[in-house]
């Protein structure tokens, strides 16, 4: 795994059980733009796409322990993140199949590494326009989607990639109640729905950075009981978010 670049990467976990292929595709891929992770079978890809938290997957369906359209499926139980299928099955029903499944692409091997990279670029375009606004300004605090840069005060912050992509779901559901489990299962996966001490403990740490004060938190909002909200600029919502909560 490629973890050096942090947040600021994007993540692309490439899923095959082809030595040669996974090479390629991390030479061709870990620059500065991307941060490559891979997986040699379906059951170590779903770990890892809910342990990395990818921005995008390369996915090859004939996988040793399962077959790849399985993989989708448990995916997208709980994610939407882009998935490209890159495959050596040629069929219009295998493709048909993919896309239904939940697949975003579908690239036959062998493939050309200009359309690789294009494919990948334009899932990724995709991906932002389900995100209302690119740029999230409130009061002091900026979160950049498109460059995966946060700042306060003008200063840019160094967020692990969990924690980021704990800001940045909170961001895109800006003065909504997002439930602990909502957020677990997003993050994390389905089996950390029981385990809210890992969200209190990534939200604490996250407020410790992007809050004045951490203890009486502006941004990010406890609604006591249920989950957490991202303080949204609307004025219906100025005399909500004065009111006073436990900062946990």
């Amino acid at each position: 795994m490629n973890t050096e670049k942090g947040a600021s990467c994007v993540r692309v976990l490439v899923v095959d059980d082809e030595a040669a292929i996974l090479r390629f595709l991390k030479t061709v891929l870990d620059s500065e733009e991307f941060c490559v992770y891979k997986a040699e079978n379906g059951s170590l890809a779903i770990a890892a796409a809910a342990a990395v938290r990818p921005d995008l997957i390369l996915l090859d369906l004939g996988l040793p322990d399962m077959d790849g359209l399985e993989v989708i499926r448990r995916i997208r139980e709980w994610s939407k993140v882009p998935i490209i299928v890159l495959s050596v099955r040629e069929r219009e029903d295998d493709k048909v199949m993919a896309l239904n499944t939940g697949a975003d692409d579908y690239l036959t091997k062998p493939f050309g590494v200009g359309e690789l990279l294009a494919r990948i670029r334009a899932a990724l375009r995709r991906a932002l326009q389900s995100v209302p606004q690119p740029v999230y300004r409130i009061e002091d605090l900026e979160v950049d989607l498109v460059h995966r840069r946060v700042l306060s005060a003008g200063i840019e912050i160094q967020l692990t990639p969990t924690e980021y992509d704990l800001l940045r779901l909170l961001v895109t559901n800006a003065g909504k109640v997002l439930t602990h489990r909502q957020i677990l299962k997003q993050i994390w996966g389905a089996g950390y729905v029981e385990q809210p001490h890992v969200l209190r403990v990534n939200i604490s740490n996250l407020r410790r950075k992007v809050e004045k004060d951490s203890s009486r938190p502006r941004y990010i909002l406890t609604e006591v009981g249920v989950g957490y909200r991202l303080k949204a600029d609307f004025p219906e919502n100025a005399d909500k978010d004065k009111g006073g909560r436990s900062p946990l």
